[in-house]
């Protein structure tokens, strides 16, 4: 376990060497010759004479270690050791650009095609519309991936007037290839990133080059990043938290230099934007957090320096690791409320006063009656933060649930089913042209609210509501406003006085129904088909539900004007105010930005809790998704997409990270029991455990979370927890061919390396050969004339 938290590998090369430069990258394996891999008996005792003495080989004219540089490469092919040292800044190079090369043109061909809005595009493309309009709309994800898909479209003269209505769309003449290629570059950043990343961890050219493969051959990666949606920035944001992270851990060895502070900033902008894009980045945020403590507590445990050594170290982490990100995080909120000012279609989700800010919104520039009168047309908005309007419409209950009446909801789009009239329980109101005193609704009123639009009254009794069977049902009930006594509530203004009057948007209350005792509240539970999955609306008969708070946000009330022009043409004006309702600015209600940003954090978490899998959709479960047992259509119709990941990938990643637990176990056992090593073998050992370890973990808080969670889940869920497998799998592969021939004779060695590494190699690329089509369109025939029938491996699997 100690090899895990404290490797023996990390503190020998950075208490010699400088892994942070290039140069020193590729000086590692040529100053340790620990690295160079000849297994003859003297090279052996060379190296452990080495290890035991002083000299650490770090001297380039040491005898030793130029007597073993000749034997090594006399037994070995000069380019095979420059390539498993990572010794040649050429070499190195060249592999590097290899993968560039491969990336851009696995990337990038077809881009175009299908030339049609695919999958989650229809979500994506019409956010992008709205940013490029400046027009507000509510989604579950923070706005940092959609800003950055609108400024793609953007740069590229898109002009966001491509409705993106649904998926199969054409494009037609639509400049949408910018959004395409901008979020392809972001995608195509992870293999270098993966690259740079296990090379960070273990100087080791194969293991990276591995790493690098898995993710550029993985075919769900490469589909998941050719598209417009959020998964390529977000994949992009999490691999560079990882990349800076280990960078600023090799930096540890000059404190509070230059390059320090450089790397220590850049994670954090770079886990900023990774939660900025979608809250699962919050779990990089803690696997990073685990990095910094293991960190602040091997400073602590330097004796040589005082505490307030690792105190200062602690406050530089909390600025750039908190303090920064919190900053760059709110400020990309402040953009987003800044451009979105314009009304749209997520107006509903927010509270009334949010909904003040936005141009075109009637709540913006106008006025409403302060306070309620009796015969006013109203809007009822549940105060829960992301709360919807209270809504009927003239469709009913099955017969089964309710005998049939009509249906009450929230619903979180305006609407003139949301409209309301009030009334007392026992007389109709005054008529609009009325002269008599106006007639204001107060604190413990007993009322009716009639549907403006279908005349029905809202209506409880004692019958179970369709979901959540411990409360009531509510429904509309009655004919032009005539019902029974089941249509009575009562008003209750929190923290009221009795008789004071319920003002517009200020005041919260409650309805409390008459004869059951119970309160009107809204479950958050989405209706089946035939209640259009709109929200259920219940009787508590509970109280304080804090679901049960409403507020008025619509109050329509014309007889102002006709009593002032009246009034006026009398010069009555003594006594206008008992027969009118002075009017107040919705501005005075508008929140500031504070206020707006917790507010949408709030909306944004209660959506995206609340997300349920519609009628046919398909979905899958976090067991599922490792295992690659199912994929996911992109694109239906005559050119199919089909995300699905490479099985060899896939598979391989599990049986490594199998491989790894029963390396750390035998290491342990190994240890325990006092059996002798090489120092090569520690040394590989350390070297695969400590930085699979770290992987591990990566992975772990980037699959596990999703077993414990209720809303709606796909399978790209599991492609952060990819990245970290894959790289954990390059690693250990590249240690098992380090491995193998310790047990084979000298002569064999390059040959069996050589035999393992193209075999591996070839099995990857042609897998990756076999199922390209999935990923740039499988023309579609019948089942048994299908190009990829054969390649049914699993019944699941539906292409």
């Amino acid at each position: 376990m100690r090899y895990f938290l404290f490797p023996r590998f990390w503190m020998y090369i950075t208490q010699h060497f400088k892994p942070h430069l290039r140069d020193s990258h590729t000086s590692v394996t040529k100053q340790c010759a620990v690295f160079h891999l000849s297994f003859s008996s003297n090279k052996r005792d060379c190296i452990s004479k080495a290890m035991s003495t002083d000299c650490r080989l770090k001297n380039p004219e040491n005898p030793v270690k130029s007597k073993q540089m000749k034997n090594h490469e006399s037994l070995c092919l000069p380019l095979l050791d420059q390539f498993r040292d990572g010794s040649s800044n050429k070499i190195w190079w060249r592999v590097f650009a290899l993968l560039m090369i491969a990336t851009v043109a696995t990337r990038f061909y077809k881009l175009d095609q299908p030339d049609h809005v695919c999958w989650d595009e229809a979500h994506f493309g019409k956010y992008a519309n709205f940013y490029i309009n400046r027009t507000f709309f509510f989604d579950v994800h923070p706005p940092l991936g959609k800003m950055l898909i609108g400024l793609f479209g953007y740069l590229d003269g898109y002009n966001g007037s491509f409705h993106f209505d649904k998926p199969g769309d054409k494009f037609e003449d639509h400049q949408y290839m910018g959004m395409r290629i901008g979020c392809a570059v972001m995608g195509a950043l992870l293999v270098p990133l993966s690259f740079l990343t296990v090379w960070e961890m273990t100087f080791s050219l194969p293991a990276s080059t591995l790493s690098g493969l898995l993710i550029l051959l993985d075919h769900g990666m490469l589909t998941l990043n050719r598209f417009i949606l959020l998964d390529p920035p977000m994949l992009f944001f999490i691999s560079a938290s990882v990349y800076t992270m280990v960078k600023f851990h090799n930096q540890r060895h000059r404190p509070f230099s230059l390059p320090w502070w450089l790397w220590l900033s850049s994670m954090g902008v770079m886990l900023s934007c990774s939660v900025a894009v979608k809250f699962v980045g919050i779990f990089v945020v803690i696997f990073v957090g685990f990095r910094t403590i293991a960190d602040l507590w091997e400073i602590l445990g330097d004796i040589s320096r005082p505490v307030t050594y690792t105190v200062k170290h602690f406050m530089a982490r909390a600025l750039c690791l908190i303090v920064i990100p919190t900053l760059l995080y709110m400020g990309i909120f402040y953009i987003h409320l800044a451009v979105l000012n314009n009304s749209g279609p997520g107006d509903g989700f927010y509270s009334s006063a949010f909904q003040v800010g936005l141009k075109g919104n009637y709540l913006h520039d106008g006025s409403t009656p302060r306070e309620v009168a009796y015969g006013a047309i109203l809007t009822l908005k549940n105060s829960v933060t992301s709360g919807a309007y209270l809504h009927s419409h003239d469709h009913l209950y099955p017969e089964e649930i309710g005998g049939g009446q009509q249906q009450i909801t929230t619903y979180a789009h305006k609407d003139e089913n949301n409209q309301w009239h009030i009334k007392r329980h026992n007389k109709m109101p005054p008529s609009w042209n009325s002269t008599k005193p106006v007639d204001f609704v107060r604190h413990g009123d007993l009322l009716r609210l009639e549907h403006f639009v279908t005349g029905r009254n809202l209506h409880a009794h004692r019958v179970l509501a369709p979901i959540t069977i411990k409360q009531f049902q509510v429904t509309g009930y009655g004919l032009d406003g005539v019902g029974d006594t089941n249509d009575i509530w009562r008003v209750e203004i929190e923290d009221g006085e009795q008789n004071q009057v319920l003002e517009t948007m200020v005041h919260r209350f409650r309805l409390i129904h008459y004869n059951l005792g119970c309160a009107l509240t809204c479950t958050k539970k989405k209706l089946p088909a035939w209640g259009f999955e709109q929200d259920e609306v219940t009787c508590n008969p509970n109280k304080r539900d804090p679901n049960a708070i409403w507020n008025i946000e619509e109050n329509i009330f014309p007889r102002r004007k006709t009593c002032f022009n009246f009034y006026l043409k009398m010069a009555w004006l003594i006594d206008f105010i008992s027969f009118s309702v002075p009017n107040v600015s919705f501005r005075s209600y508008e929140k500031n930005f504070f206020q707006r940003f917790i507010e949408s954090h709030v909306v944004l978490i209660n959506g995206n809790s609340a997300l349920k899998p519609k009628e046919g959709e398909a979905t899958s479960k976090p067991w599922m998704w490792p295992i690659n047992l199912r994929g996911q259509f992109f694109s239906g119709g005559k050119l199919q997409v089909y995300l699905l990941g490479n099985p060899i990938i896939w598979w391989g990643n599990l049986v490594f990270m199998v491989f790894y637990i029963i390396l750390w176990v035998s290491v342990g056992v190994r240890e325990k029991r006092g059996v002798v090593m090489t120092p090569r073998e520690i040394l590989l050992q350390n070297r695969a455990l400590s930085a699979c370890g770290w992987l591990w973990l990566g992975w772990l808080l980037h699959y596990l979370p999703f077993w414990g969670m209720t809303r709606v889940l796909y399978f790209h869920h599991y492609f952060p927890a990819l990245l970290f497998s894959s790289m954990m799998t390059g690693i250990l592969l590249d240690y098992a061919m380090e491995s193998i021939p310790l047990s084979l004779p000298q002569k064999m060695f390059n040959s069996t390396y050589i035999s393992i590494l193209s075999g591996a190699l070839v099995i990857l690329f042609y897998s990756f050969y076999l199922f390209s089509p999935l990923v740039y369109g499988l023309v579609r025939y019948a089942d048994s004339n299908s190009t990829m029938h054969h390649l049914h491996w699993l019944s699941t699997w539906e292409f």
